[in-house]
């Protein structure tokens, strides 16, 4: 193996884990049977045409001692003559015919696999493509109602009273509280964090787990693009990174202004984040592609950024590598389609769909699955 290429054998099945069952023959898998199938076929055909021709042999022979025996008896014998005419007449049309079906049978067989080869090409492309776009639109799915949370959870009248100027310590406690009892309820975050128009955290709610009161993140994307919103009704966002705020934790960060009275319009007091588990969506849909056990020994499947940067991975190799291959951008470009590339080596099927995003939300990721031919 070239150094820094992955080999899809050394990376344990990625659904041996997971109560999901694999699927045990892909439609591929099938055709392949199918040309298999064929190619016995006309071997068996062409084993009966041996025989034939065996046959046509001693045929051939019981002719030449007819005409053997006719010669030696004269006229007496021009009856056998007759006869291994016939009989040699009879061999010939045999041989011409026995010929004539083998070569048929092999341009047959040639019209077969070609076709087949065809038809497996075009399945595999439309198959692994409409998987990455399951992939894709889970993901987006999912964020969706993360964007929701977000808005929602900022207009809380204990999260509102934290974020005034001068709020008490009393009060930054109970907002505390009153994230943890969301985070009982939402598991799919690590944490919930308030902050200060100084990008200081104010209070957060897992506090026993994560100290992250007093914390600056006034430099996060997912701060400064929250505190640009009009309105209560836009949020800011951090792509997937690694994060102090959850112990060093791969997250995505949604982030929405905190404003007075809870309202959409409101002063701005301050800004909300919810810190998502981004591994146990992600790296769950991946996994779960359903690939049968055989296509899972060499293929991938990724979730990535439009610069090719691996979000998600089967393989693992999350945030360690940019994906890129001939003709990568123009595919990217595409909502859904595959091609057949040279990635890493080897000729692999590459399938492609984009983001199609759900209500109001779109992530613009990409969903990969590369499966080595």
């Amino acid at each position: 193996m070239k150094p820094g290429h992955l080999s899809y054998e050394t990376v344990p099945h990625p659904r041996m884990n997971t109560p999901a069952t694999p699927a045990q023959a892909s439609v591929d898998d099938h055709i392949r049977s199918v040309a298999g199938l064929s190619g016995r076929m006309l071997g068996e055909l062409r084993q009966s045409l041996r025989r034939i021709e065996e046959i046509n042999r001693t045929t051939l022979v019981i002719s030449m001692n007819a005409r053997v025996e006719s010669a030696r008896m004269g006229a007496a014998g021009r009856g056998f003559a007759v006869i291994a005419q016939e009989m040699d007449a009879l061999s010939r049309r045999v041989a011409e015919t026995a010929g004539e079906i083998d070569r048929r049978a092999e341009a047959t067989r040639a019209d077969m696999q070609a076709t087949l080869a065809r038809l497996e090409d075009e399945v595999r492309h439309t198959r692994l493509a409409g998987l990455a776009l399951v992939n894709i639109d889970l993901i987006d799915r999912n964020l969706y109602e993360r964007s929701c949370d977000v808005r929602w959870w900022a207009t809380d009248a204990a999260v509102v009273a934290a974020a005034r100027p001068g709020a008490t310590a009393e009060e930054l406690a109970h907002a505390s509280r009153r994230m943890g009892q969301i985070l009982d309820s939402y598991t799919v975050y690590f944490d919930l964090v308030l902050v200060g128009l100084d990008g200081c955290v104010l209070a957060n709610g897992r506090p026993g787990q994560y100290r992250s009161a007093g914390m600056d993140v006034r430099d996060a994307p997912w701060f400064e693009s929250a505190r640009r919103c009009a309105s209560g009704e836009e949020f800011g966002f951090q792509e997937v990174h690694a994060s102090a705020l959850a112990g060093g934790e791969r997250v995505l960060v949604y982030a929405c202004g905190v404003r007075e009275g809870g309202r959409v319009d409101g002063r701005l007091l301050g800004v909300l984040g919810i810190v998502f588990r981004w591994d146990a969506l992600a790296q769950t849909v991946v996994q779960r592609t359903p690939l049968s056990q055989q296509e899972w020994t060499r293929s991938r499947a990724c979730i990535v950024d439009g610069q090719g940067r691996v979000l998600a991975d089967s393989a693992g190799r999350i945030l360690q590598e940019v994906i890129d291959f001939p003709g990568r951008d123009e595919l990217l470009r595409q909502p859904l389609a595959a091609r057949v590339v040279e990635f890493q080596g080897r000729p692999h099927c590459v399938a492609h769909a984009a983001s199609p995003g759900y209500e109001t939300y779109r992530s613009g990721w990409h969903s990969l699955i590369l499966q080595a031919l």
